[in-house]
């Protein structure tokens, strides 16, 4: 594991370190009493065989009260590192998930919601587990060298064997360490795309029954599982043939160090108490080589794991949004691009020395052919992207200057297709102010014109919306999400196609609620439907990044041509 990730998890387990290094050196000491218990045994063998009956009992009593104070601090020594790891995987899983929400954009694009999720959640409990095992690899490590000494100076050659033994495993789990690191590591990536998968056909459930796209999804799903499946049995297969591997070593060693005892017992080098000891103390090297076994797969996974959740946490993968220090505790809600120049990666410029104004307690259009860059322009506005060249301000402050808070207070931005929690309608409310009254939130909906119909179901307030609010109809998600935005106050209220795909009823309480909206917001709409905003106040067109023409309906009907025929090519395909 690089030193990077060393260091970088380290400051999650300093907290604990006290805990830490209390449990670790009584677990030191207790699998350190394991090198009494082989020569007890024998001891009490040796004198029982010399008749010395007391002094056996006595040995025999010593070792049972050693066995029974180690066990029980062993015990709860590992219980409360258990406990420690667990608090260390949910601050590590927290701190993933607060960094993931300030990830920018682009990174979604990047990335699928599946990679994400997973190191959000099952990379983070890959530590669980892993430092016990550590510790215990570490203690017996120290209990092993101990035993080593004691070995080499009744029996050399034994000791000579032993070491023999295990510098040829320490080549075999390095061979092995790197196959299982890749593999596991294929393996992430290839569940990373089941999961996403699987959460975008729960999340569109719907879509999926009723476009009949249930096979197309179940053949991708099988490839995926098929892909997981091999990828898995390779992993599981390099592992089984690392185990077979151990244990053909540890069976040779412990036939072989036996074999060597029995000799030197009989020749009298060696006394029996030392034979005796050693049927205990081969075998701390067998499971020492058995556990080495275990955690270097356990290793790999955490390699893995630590470093996909460091990529997120230290932004490796992406640069953060900085965000400034000026607060802004009014905002009149005055919106002005100024010779801004902005393109998508791997994309040609889209935007080029836009410069276009929007002014307070007005209606604002944005009309233009597909692809024009009319969505960009919300995009740049709530710094989902930031300009390449030139100056975006609000009330004359540049917005990369305003510091988080004061950007997220004053602006909102309600889309064609709102994203809904998936709670009741009370609690939506209460994400944005857990101590909103319910008399406030009917104030809102009622300025949205949705109230009426909250109150008209079984449950009312306390009705379950949904996943991505399935549950409502686009114009009810849309007015909720008006309502959400005045429960924000927010001074700009962006419209992204907000009536594009509505019935005329609902089209018209949309309509309505923006006329409410305009008395003391910043209203600003996308539309492709242009008869929803012919009583603009300020329509801009927007033709080949720049603004082509500007003015009210009536104006650019009888100056701009292009206007023109946007305008009658709409009602062409509405007839």
């Amino acid at each position: 594991m690089k030193n990077s990730s060393i260091k970088f998890v380290m400051k999650y387990f300093k907290k604990y370190k006290i805990s830490f290094i209390i449990c670790s050196i009584l677990i030191i000491i207790c699998n350190s009493f394991y090198i009494l218990t082989g020569y007890l045994n024998g001891a009490v063998i040796e004198n029982v065989i010399g008749g010395n009956v007391k002094l056996s009992v006595f040995l025999l009593l010593l070792y049972i009260v050693l066995d029974y104070i180690t066990e029980v601090v062993s015990r709860n020594s590992y219980h409360n590192l258990s406990i420690a790891q667990i608090k260390v995987a949910r601050e590590l899983g927290y701190d993933t998930y607060k960094k993931a929400l300030d990830l920018p954009a682009y990174a979604f694009e990047e990335q699928s919601s599946g990679q994400i999720i997973n190191r959000i959640t099952n990379d983070t409990e890959t530590i669980v587990g892993s430092v016990d095992r550590l510790i215990s690899i570490v203690s017996s490590v120290i209990t092993a060298i101990i035993i080593l000494i004691y070995i080499f100076f009744n029996a050399w050659i034994i000791g000579v064997l032993l070491l023999i033994f295990l510098l040829g495993y320490y080549f075999i789990v390095k061979y092995f360490s790197k196959k299982l690191e890749k593999e596991h590591k294929a393996r992430k990536e290839v569940n990373d795309k089941f999961t996403a998968l699987s959460n975008e056909t729960i999340r569109g459930i719907r879509e999926v029954k009723t476009l009949g796209i249930k096979g197309n999804l179940l053949g991708r799903v099988a490839g995926i599982t098929h892909e997981l499946f091999d990828s898995t049995e390779k992993e599981f297969r390099t592992g089984r043939i690392f185990d077979v591997i151990s244990c053909l070593l540890k069976i040779t060693l412990e036939g072989s160090a036996f074999m060597l005892c029995i000799f030197l017992t009989y020749k009298g080098i060696v006394s029996v108490t030392f034979f005796v000891a050693m049927t205990y103390y081969i075998y701390r090297f067998t499971w020492l080589i058995e556990i080495v076994n275990d955690f270097s797969r356990t290793y790999q996974q955490l390699k893995v794991a630590l470093k996909r959740i460091e990529e997120i946490l230290k932004n490796e993968l992406y640069e953060d949004t900085q965000f400034g220090d000026v607060k802004l505790d009014k905002c009149t809600g005055v919106i002005e691009f100024k010779n801004v120049v902005f393109g998508y990666k791997n994309e040609g410029t889209l935007l080029n020395n836009m410069n276009i104004k929007f002014e307070s307690s007005k209606k604002i259009a944005i009309v233009g052919a597909s692809g024009e860059g009319k969505s960009t322009l919300f995009n740049l506005i709530t710094r989902i992207f930031d300009v390449d060249k030139g100056v975006i301000t609000l009330d004359g402050i540049d917005i990369r200057d305003l510091d988080e808070d004061s950007l997220r207070r004053h602006i909102s931005i309600i889309r064609q297709d709102p994203f809904i929690f998936n709670r009741s309608i009370k609690e939506n409310f209460k994400l944005l102010d857990e101590h909103v009254k319910l008399t406030d939130i009917r104030k809102y909906t009622q300025m949205a014109n949705i109230d009426d119909y909250i109150m008209s179901l079984p449950k009312k307030y306390d009705t379950l919306i949904g996943e991505g609010g399935v549950n409502l109809s686009g114009g009810q998600k849309q007015r909720l999400a008006i309502a959400r935005s005045l429960q924000k106050n927010s001074k700009v209220i962006l419209f992204d196609e907000a009536t594009s795909a509505l019935d005329n009823e609902s089209q018209d309480a949309i309509k309505k609620s923006i006329n409410e909206l305009v008395k003391d917001h910043t209203v600003i709409i996308i539309a492709h439907r242009l008869s929803t905003i012919i009583d603009a106040d300020q329509i801009y067109v927007i033709k080949k990044g720049k603004v082509f023409a500007e003015g009210n309906h009536e104006t650019l009907m009888k100056k701009c041509k292009y206007y023109q025929k946007l305008y009658t090519s709409e009602e062409i395909k509405t007839k």
